[in-house]
C-alpha cells in the first residue's frame, strides 16, 4: 500500500469518529466500562501472582546434619545434594550460628538459650532452596534417603496447602480474566456492529462505484483502532488512580512481608500498555468482524 493511500485511510477513519458523534460515543462508553472491570482485574490478578511468587520464593528446605557426621561426611552431603539438579544454592549453617538465629528470633524469651551457648544441643544445617518452588517437597524427599542426615525440614504440611491454594488460584484466574475478556469483546463488537449498521447504505455505494473490499475496510479498521484506544484511556486513568491511593494506604498500614503491592513503576507502565493493546485489538477485531457482513453486498 502506497503513503498516500495509507494516510487518506487513517484521514478517513479520524474523520469518521467525528462525523459519527453519539455512535463514537456509545461504542467508546463500552469500551470504558468493560475495560475498566478488565484492568482493575488484571491489576488484582497481577499482584496476587506476584504475592504467590514471593511466598513460594521463602520456601526453604533445612537439612539437619547427623551429630555423628564428621568434616568429610558433611563435604560428601554437600556435594550430593548440590548434584541434584533442581537445586538452586546450599548454605551450610553451623550449630553455633543456628543457636544465635533461635536467640534473635525469640526475642526476649530467647534469652533462656543462652544458656546452651557452652553445650549447644542442636545441629550443624545446610539450607537448601530449588529452582523451582514446586520441587521443594520432590528434592526433600531426595535428600532425606542421603547419609548423614538426621531430618528434613521445610513446613510440609503448610507447603503442601500453599502451593495447592496458589495452584486453584492462578487456574480461577485465568479463566475469569479469559471469560471478562470474551464478555468484553462480545459487548464492544455488538456496539460497533451497530455503529457500522448505520453506515451499510455508505458502504453499498462505494462497493456499487468499484471500490475494493480493503479500500472500504481499511477505514473501519482505523476506527476500530481508534475507538478501543480512546475507550482505554479512562480505564487506565481509573485503574491507575486507584491503585496508587491503594499501593499508599497499604505500605502504610499493612505490615505484612508478604502483602506487598507491585512498584507503581514500571508497574504502571505495563498494565497501561496492556489496556492499551487490548482495547486496539478488541476495537480492530469489532469493527473488521462487523464491516465483512456488509462487503458481501
Amino acid at each position: 500500500m502506497r503513503f498516500r493511500t495509507l494516510r487518506r485511510h487513517v484521514r478517513e477513519g479520524f474523520k469518521n469518529i467525528f462525523r459519527n458523534g453519539w455512535m463514537t460515543v456509545a461504542s467508546v462508553g463500552a469500551v470504558t466500562t468493560t475495560l475498566i472491570l478488565v484492568g482493575a482485574f488484571l491489576a488484582i490478578m497481577f499482584n496476587l501472582n506476584n504475592m504467590a511468587d514471593n511466598i513460594e520464593g521463602d520456601v526453604e528446605i533445612n537439612v539437619l546434619i547427623d551429630s555423628t557426621a564428621n568434616k568429610a561426611q558433611i563435604e560428601q552431603l554437600n556435594g550430593e545434594i548440590k548434584d541434584i539438579g533442581k537445586v538452586e544454592s546450599v548454605r551450610f549453617s553451623s550449630k553455633d550460628e543456628q543457636l544465635k538465629e533461635l536467640i534473635e528470633s525469640m526475642g526476649k524469651q530467647g534469652d533462656a538459650w543462652e544458656l546452651f551457648e557452652q553445650d549447644n544441643p542442636l545441629n550443624h544445617v545446610f539450607v537448601v532452596k530449588t529452582k523451582d518452588p514446586v520441587d521443594t517437597i520432590n528434592v526433600a524427599k531426595e535428600i532425606s534417603g542421603f547419609d548423614s542426615v538426621q531430618e528434613v525440614n521445610y513446613g510440609q504440611d503448610v507447603v503442601k496447602r500453599l502451593f495447592q491454594f496458589n495452584k486453584y488460584a492462578r487456574t480461577i484466574g485465568i479463566i475469569l480474566i479469559v471469560g471478562l475478556l470474551f464478555t468484553a469483546t462480545f459487548l464492544i463488537s455488538n456496539t460497533i456492529k451497530l455503529t457500522i449498521m448505520a453506515r451499510s447504505k455508505e458502504i453499498g455505494i462505494m462497493k456499487l462505484v468499484g471500490a475494493t473490499n480493503g479500500f472500504i475496510r481499511w477505514p473501519f479498521f482505523i476506527e476500530g483502532m481508534l475507538l478501543g484506544i480512546l475507550g482505554a484511556v479512562i480505564p487506565i486513568a481509573v485503574v491507575l488512580g486507584g491503585y496508587y491511593y491503594l499501593e499508599n494506604v497499604l505500605s502504610q498500614k499493612i505490615s505484612f512481608s508478604f502483602v506487598t503491592l507491585l512498584p507503581f513503576n514500571p508497574f504502571a507502565w505495563e498494565l497501561s500498555l496492556v489496556i492499551l493493546l487490548i482495547g486496539a485489538v478488541i476495537g480492530i477485531w469489532g469493527s473488521t468482524m462487523s464491516v465483512r457482513k456488509f462487503l458481501k453486498v
